[in-house]
């Protein structure tokens, strides 16, 4: 299935791509469904009046297979009860997302400098040299990088954004297909004919 592109000329670049194509991985399903867990290291905070936590230190959200990582996380709570989390990092160790799909092996992970998950929309807002992959055990299978990438686990759907913020030159963003995997070529060539040896239990006719 071909990428879908919308880009526009203007001081950002939009992209719009199908689901990181047919190599990409499909966010799993289950997760929704699944309780979400927070933990950190140092001292946190809850308002139950406004709804709001904030956690420090290492902080770590899961939810089935999704796990997020991050220095310092705000959680919101709406009133519906859907989840607004704002995550950021701090130098030299930015913001982990990491989500498992369908099928076995295949999983969308990415870093920034900021991270916002709203559990309504399923948006995952990677903001700040924003790197995001769509992997196959240990393979990559595309990669795309910018200012700001949007991933909606929900339409399979991914936005990049150029800008200063991005890590490519010239603010441009970027995406990477790998080619797909060929077989081994000793594995598929036919194998080699046996040589002919004369035989040593036939014996020559006698003339009649």
């Amino acid at each position: 299935m071909a990428c879908n592109f919308r880009a526009a000329m203007s001081s950002r670049l939009l992209l719009l791509l199908a689901a990181l194509t047919a190599t990409a991985a499909h966010a799993e399903k289950g997760d929704r469904l699944k309780p979400m867990v927070f933990t950190a290291e140092k001292e946190g905070r809850i308002d139950g009046v406004n709804q709001r936590t904030e956690l420090q230190g290492n902080v770590i959200i899961t939810q089935g297979s999704l796990m997020l990582r991050a220095e310092k996380v705000d959680v919101r709570e709406t009133r519906d009860g859907y989840v607004q989390a704002y995550a950021n990092g701090m130098a030299g160790k930015p913001v982990s997302f990491r989500q498992a799909g369908d099928a076995p092996g295949e999983a969308i992970e990415g870093v920034a400098d900021q991270l916002e998950y709203d559990t309504r929309t399923e948006n995952v807002r990677f903001i700040g040299n924003a790197n995001v992959r769509s992997t196959n055990g240990a393979v990559v299978a595309k990669e795309v990088t910018g200012a700001v990438i949007v991933y909606n686990s929900r339409t399979e759907v991914i936005t990049l954004e150029g800008g200063s913020a991005s890590p490519n030159p010239n603010g441009r963003v970027r995406m990477v297909r790998m080619p797909p995997a060929q077989p081994d070529e000793a594995a598929s060539a036919p194998p080699a004919a046996l040589p002919l040896k004369p035989s040593t239990t036939l014996q020559p006719g006698k003339p009649s």
